[in-house]
């Protein structure tokens, strides 16, 4: 997934995170079990982006990033 992919993605499910946390306290428990995966995901996709361009900065492989090793990482 190139950087533009994974803002896309990121600007989705900040999207669709708002949109959840507009219902305020009427959130139910599969938006609350789906706010948690979006943070989780978020989360991924940020860690990948950070390390894609640290890696063009610094001159390591930039497409070496990828949402599994971040996911592995958290497991």
């Amino acid at each position: 997934m190139a950087d533009e992919d994974t803002l896309q993605t990121i600007h989705a499910l900040v999207d669709e995170e708002h949109r959840l946390r507009s219902h305020g306290e009427r959130i139910d428990d599969d938006d609350r079990a789906r706010l948690r995966s979006i943070e989780e995901q978020l989360d991924q996709c940020w860690d990948v982006l950070r390390r894609r361009r640290a890696g063009r900065e610094y001159g390591g492989d930039a497409g070496e990033a990828t949402g599994k090793q971040v996911h592995d990482y958290l497991q």
